[in-house]
C-alpha cells in the first residue's frame, strides 16, 4: 500500500450489482479515515453511428444523435450521483469520478492501467453460461486482462417469495 493510501477503481453501471459491489467495498475495503482514493468509473456505450438491418444501413440524423447523447449523459449522471451519495460519509477518502465511452470491458482495464490503481472492484451480473457466451462478461474479461488485482463482488440472491425461478 502506498504511503498516501491506495487507489481503488470501482466500476459502476445502472445495475444493482455494481451498487452492491460499491457498498460492499465501502464496508469491507475502504477505511473511513484512510488516505485511500476511490475512483468511480462509469462507461457510456459507444456512440451509435449507424445500424445495419437486413443489409440496409441507416444513418442517424444529427438531431437523433444529439438526443442519444443527451440521454446517455443523463443516465451517466444519475448513476454517478447515486454512487456519490453512497460515498458521502467518507471523511478522509478522496472520491474521484471517471466517465469513459466505449466497450466497458476494454475501457475499465485501460483506465485501471492508466491510473495505476491498486485494485479494481466490480459487481457480477451473475449471467449463466449461455447469456455470458452471447453478451460477454465484463467482470470475467477484467479478471483475465486487468494488470491489477480484481475483486468481483457477487450480490447474494434474495430468498424472498417474490423471486422468479
Amino acid at each position: 500500500m502506498a504511503e498516501n493510501g491506495r487507489k481503488i477503481l470501482v466500476a459502476i453501471d445502472e445495475g444493482d450489482e455494481s451498487m452492491y459491489a460499491l457498498t460492499w467495498c465501502l464496508n469491507n475495503v475502504i477505511s473511513e479515515h484512510s488516505k485511500d482514493t476511490l475512483i468511480l468509473c462509469y462507461v457510456k456505450p459507444p456512440r451509435a453511428v449507424s445500424t445495419a438491418m437486413e443489409g440496409t444501413v441507416w444513418a442517424f440524423s444529427p438531431d437523433v444523435m444529439a438526443s442519444i447523447e443527451r440521454y446517455s449523459n443523463g443516465v451517466a449522471q444519475c448513476v454517478i450521483d447515486k454512487a456519490k451519495r453512497a460515498c458521502k460519509h467518507l471523511n478522509d477518502v478522496k472520491v474521484e469520478i471517471a466517465v469513459e465511452q466505449g466497450d466497458p470491458r476494454d475501457m475499465i482495464c485501460e483506465l485501471a492501467e492508466k491510473l495505476n490503481v491498486d485494485m479494481l472492484v466490480m459487481g457480477s451480473h451473475g449471467y449463466g453460461l449461455i447469456k455470458r457466451a452471447f453478451l460477454g462478461s465484463v467482470s470475467n474479461h477484467c479478471t483475465q486482462n486487468a494488470k491489477c488485482p480484481v475483486l468481483v463482488v457477487k450480490k447474494p440472491k434474495s430468498n424472498g417469495s417474490n423471486d422468479k425461478h
